[in-house]
């Protein structure tokens, strides 16, 4: 299988490379130190699999699996990751990743995951696999109501009315939601808590 990695850590990055290289059927065809770099390679060589870290500049390795899925491209992606928040998992699943793993998983658990998923399975590392099922619901309840307001499109004015609080404090607490759900946007929050049953 051909394989692209992007990691903006140098060292990590080319540790990565040379070991994966060292397995019979995986080949490192392209490194990026970015995510816009990430993306130019997959466009260019179509790797099969591309290994994404989540913090790069210029695009995340999210916005590069975003991508990615809105134009429909064959390549899979693999979130590499030294962070189990459930909104990063939850963002990569909607935009089609195919594995979400820790950054310090022995390499030959790296090397399976990536055989499962070639093979069209999905790999998830088993702690972040527990972290993420024990992650409950991070809204608090008012977050919960103004969001649900929220999702029949009232404007924070209109909130604010039926929940007794400023126009200011009702964006607040949806700028709050987002930030903990790790949305783009507040239709992209109310996507994700629905989608969870949180606003039930």
């Amino acid at each position: 299988m051909k394989v692209i990695i992007a990691e903006d850590q140098g060292m990590l990055r080319g540790a990565l490379s040379a070991l994966l290289d060292l397995e019979n059927d995986i080949e490192v065809i392209g490194q990026a130190e970015n995510g816009e770099q990430a993306l130019a390679l997959i466009l260019s060589l179509s790797p099969d699999i591309c290994l994404l870290d989540i913090e790069m500049p210029l695009l995340s390795g999210l916005d590069v699996a975003e991508q990615l899925f809105s134009r429909k491209h064959p390549c899979k992606v693999v979130i590499l990751t030294t962070f189990s928040r459930s909104g990063y998992f939850q963002r990569a699943m909607r935009a089609g990743a195919s594995g979400f793993l820790l950054k310090d998983s022995p390499i030959d658990e790296l090397g399976a995951a990536l055989r499962k998923v070639m093979e069209g399975g999905k790999a998830v590392s088993p702690e972040l696999a527990v972290s993420l099922w024990e992650a409950g619901n991070p809204l608090s309840e008012r977050e919960q109501e103004v969001l649900r307001y929220a999702s029949e499109g009232l404007s924070a004015r209109e909130i604010a009315a039926h929940v007794h609080l400023t126009a200011g404090t009702v964006r607040n607490y949806l700028s709050e939601a987002i930030r903990k759900l790790d949305a783009k946007n507040r239709i992209d929050a109310i996507s994700i808590a629905t989608h969870k049953g949180w606003l039930s």
